[in-house]
């Protein structure tokens, strides 16, 4: 029998900081959602190769509520775990980015099925991010997060903290002890806990979660430590082989199969060529593993540190793939498609209905596309470099303060928005606005104010006041292009071709740190405060690599 490959990565798109499990004859992998709604991805997979989103259990108000919080806030990296027939998620809800403070809260949740409704949360702790908890063959429960550091002059990871948790009083219990303060590479956080054979390994990310990114390994006879680090080297990192096409390598875990084969899942980016910036965001790929005759866990093949492959050798399971989805969504459903996402809000239905005109997507008009609160904003990941976008709105605005349309969207300070508006005297028309990137500015420039756009400038498209608008995106790595019809036979292209690049993590002025990814979607804004709808009928994806 031939010998079957995993394709990386097996999570294409935004989706980071893998956390990973196996029950039974299923894999499920959770992913940080940061700012969108509702939190963690959970994906379910039963041969490592394919895999399908399923669930994301933090969907009402009482498990989170992020309106106000930053761009790049909100769920940071969920520990997904099973013990006494109930899925254990951990999650973190950070409230703030800039400066010394982080202000991260961590809590428990538990279900007995990964789509069932998850319990109101357990409150664990403040101290730091990255939680896990790791469940003990004595029973005992133990629960480790990177500890946070605001003080000047101090560094920043701390180290990472231990303490037990008791299931019984629901509650962190006894003393807290620091057992790891990372190696020499620094930014220790991303702890998990594993016991094989009468050590304790903890698997901890280092380097930052950029381009200098790793995985450590230490382990300890003792789950207080202290921990010793392998010393063949990091079990995985790109950061001195910038010619591989997995880059940002680390922050991962690790599972068994039931013939005993080990894998890790991992993040990493994949740079445009030419410059380093990832549309994708940060995604989840797959390394094999096998342990060592001193007992320690390594990349196959690696001889020092261990390096990311596109392609991997999958396990000796049968393969079982999922249906494949249909490209075109018409809203015929009652519930929004899983792929879909809004920002921030546990109150969906002050932004969206289904069920107002059947058969279409109701966008209610709120705050402006850079609202940290309420903003109206339905989208999808962005999976593939190359990508098309089509959809169909009917929209009447009555002032140039209602605007409605399709967005490639990053954050509130990155993205290219092609939208109809009105004028002063009532009549529709196209245009694009775009931020690119400066979050101390947070402008946005009209089409025909763009530095990107051609040499002479154009005006706004006017069409008629009444009829559906059809509006399409063309996406090709670094490139983005407009269009519009009032009929969907005859295209319009709006003649600027927009840097798509700024769409990512890295672009941008200020301190050019963020962790989502790409999204394309509809929006209505509608910052008169007089609620405006907009309806739109069906939204086509379509990749094309």
């Amino acid at each position: 029998m031939s010998k079957k490959f995993i394709q990386n990565p097996i999570l294409p798109g935004f989706n980071p900081d893998p956390s990973i499990v196996a029950v039974g004859d299923d894999f499920y992998i959770a992913t940080s959602t940061f700012e969108w709604y509702p939190g963690v991805q959970i994906h379910h997979s039963k041969d490592l190769i394919n895999w399908r989103l399923i669930a994301r259990p933090l969907n009402r108000r009482a498990l989170l509520d992020m309106r106000g919080e930053p761009d790049s806030c909100g769920i940071w990296a969920p520990c997904l775990s099973y013990s006494d027939d109930l899925f254990h998620l951990i999650y973190t809800d950070v409230k703030r980015f800039d400066g010394n403070f982080k202000d991260s809260h961590n809590y428990l949740t538990t279900c007995a099925k990964v789509e069932g409704d998850w319990s109101d949360p357990v409150y664990m702790n403040s101290s730091g991010f990255d939680p896990s908890l790791f469940h003990d063959d004595d029973g005992k429960k133990w629960f480790v997060n990177m500890i946070w550091d605001h003080r000047h002059n101090n560094n920043r990871f701390g180290g990472i903290y231990l303490q037990e948790f008791c299931n019984n009083k629901k509650k962190l219990i006894g003393s807290i002890k620091n057992i790891f303060n990372g190696s020499a590479l620094g930014s220790t956080e991303a702890p998990h806990l594993y016991k094989r054979n009468g050590y304790y390994y903890l698997v901890t990310a280092e380097g930052g979660t950029f381009y200098n990114h790793a995985m450590t390994v230490a382990r300890s006879k003792n789950i207080k430590g202290p921990y010793e680090c392998d010393p063949q080297g990091y079990l995985l990192t790109a950061k001195d082989n910038p010619e591989l096409p997995l880059q940002r390598a680390g922050h991962g875990d690790l599972v068994d199969t039931k013939s005993g084969e080990s894998y890790l899942v991992h993040l990493c980016g994949r740079p445009l060529s030419g410059e380093r910036r990832c549309p994708l965001g940060r995604e989840t790929s797959i390394q094999k593993t096998q342990w060592s005759d001193d007992g320690w866990i390594r990349i196959i093949g690696a001889t020092g540190d261990g390096l990311p492959s596109i392609e991997v050798e999958a396990p000796k399971l049968l393969e079982h793939p999922w249906p494949k989805k249909n490209e075109r969504c018409n809203f015929n459903s009652k519930q929004l498609p899983i792929d879909f996402q809004w920002l921030r809000t546990p109150h969906p239905e002050r932004l969206m209905s289904l069920t107002a005109r059947p058969g279409h997507l109701r966008l209610i008009g709120r705050e402006s596309i850079g609202s940290l609160y309420e903003h109206s904003l339905v989208a999808r990941r962005q999976q593939a470099f190359t990508y098309s976008v089509q959809t169909s709105v009917d929209f009447t605005p009555s002032s140039f303060q209602q605007m409605a349309g399709l967005t490639c969207y990053y954050n509130s300070h990155k993205f290219h928005y092609c939208y109809i508006s009105a004028d002063d005297t009532g009549n529709r028309y196209v245009d694009i606005m775009s931020c690119l990137g400066d979050p101390s500015l947070n402008l946005t420039y009209p089409l025909r104010e763009q530095q990107l756009m051609p040499t002479k400038a154009i005006e706004r498209f006017t069409i008629p006041n009444e009829g559906n608008v059809y509006l399409r995106a063309e996406i090709d790595h670094h490139s983005l292009l407009f269009f519009f019809s009032t009929d969907e036979n005859n295209w319009t292209e709006l003649p600027v071709k927009l840097d798509y690049s700024i769409i990512s993590d890295e672009a941008g002025t200020g301190d050019g740190v963020n962790f989502t990814g790409g999204f394309v979607g509809m929006c209505c804004q509608d910052i008169s405060g007089q609620q405006c709808i907009a309806d739109f009928d069906y939204f086509e994806y379509i990749e094309k690599n």
